[in-house]
């Protein structure tokens, strides 16, 4: 007897179980083999093994692929995510080194990026915090304030346009508030973690998944974990240089086309830096990634 097909989307990913939602049934999927190259947000090929459980065949071409990598292997965020919100806060504090790395990432994956700063009713720390994201205003990314439990309707008059038609995924660190914004935006949240993460049979685990939400027929919004680290050794060093939005006007403008922007005389980009154009704090993470980009070993 020939086996059901189906095709799906992968709503969440826990080491090597998969769930996907198809016609409205969620399935409890594996890959064949051991590879694990699925990321949520792929819309897959799959057939049924029984009625909640599917192998999954194939991955459909993917438009975009959000992840992370250090030294030895890498980590699917999310695919065909068209946009990316950090969530960052007045208080705990945000690591800048955290914030650009994911808006590299962004850039090198064709991702729109937006900055949230949240918690803004915490006036102590406003002012500080949007001086600091002023680096970030000046390359011309968007920053959004909000307060996810100082004015919720606020935050979701502010937010929820912008998620329109869109697949969005939110990253930050732990304790930025990412987990209130979904809470706000998402209608039911909490009920459906806890319902993915009893399917997915986690348990307790409920914030160490990524997860996605469907917001209507046309919007999702796909939650991760907090991470402390985001590594970008899989970038190399011709795709850096163009994931650094401030660095664009002038790349090209070098005396040596092989130009490193490192210590090179007659470096455009560095001049740039010299002169303030390009953030000093930008550049040393340039030099850091570049590092870490020789690093690599898989």
């Amino acid at each position: 007897m020939k086996k059901e097909q189906r095709t799906g989307i992968i709503i969440a990913a826990h080491g090597r179980h998969y769930l996907a939602e198809a016609e409205g049934t969620r399935l409890q999927c594996v890959t064949r083999g051991k590879k694990t190259n699925v990321a949520v947000g792929d819309f897959v090929d799959l057939t049924l093994t029984s009625p909640d459980q599917a192998v999954i065949d194939k991955i459909q071409e993917r438009k975009t692929l959000l992840y992370r990598s250090d030294q030895y292997k890498s980590k699917l965020l999310a695919a065909n995510v068209t946009q990316l919100f950090i969530v960052v806060a007045t208080e705990p504090s945000f690591t800048d080194d955290l914030v650009s790395r994911a808006l590299v990432a962004s850039e090198a994956a064709g991702i729109a990026a937006r900055l949230i700063l949240n918690k803004v009713d915490v006036t102590e720390g406003l002012d500080k915090a949007r001086e600091r994201l002023k680096v970030y205003t000046a390359m011309g990314y968007p920053v959004h304030e909000v307060s996810a439990k100082g004015r919720p309707q606020e935050t979701v008059d502010e937010l929820a346009p912008l998620l329109a038609n869109q697949s969005t995924i939110l990253i930050g660190q732990s304790g930025m508030g990412k987990s209130s914004l979904i809470n706000l935006l998402v209608p039911d949240a909490d009920i459906a973690t806890r319902e993915i993460s009893a399917a997915l049979d986690t348990g307790k685990h409920t914030t160490t998944f990524t997860r996605l939400y469907h917001l209507d027929g046309h919007a999702t919004v796909i939650d991760s974990p907090g991470f402390q680290e985001f590594g970008l050794y899989h970038l190399s060093e011709g795709m850096l240089e163009r994931a650094f939005r401030d660095f664009q006007p002038y790349l090209g403008g070098c005396k040596f086309y092989n130009c490193r922007h490192l210590s090179e005389p007659q470096c455009a980009v560095l001049d740039a830096v010299r002169s303030g154009r390009i953030a000093k704090m930008r550049h040393e993470l340039y030099g850091q990634l570049l590092h870490e980009s020789s690093q690599t070993l898989y």
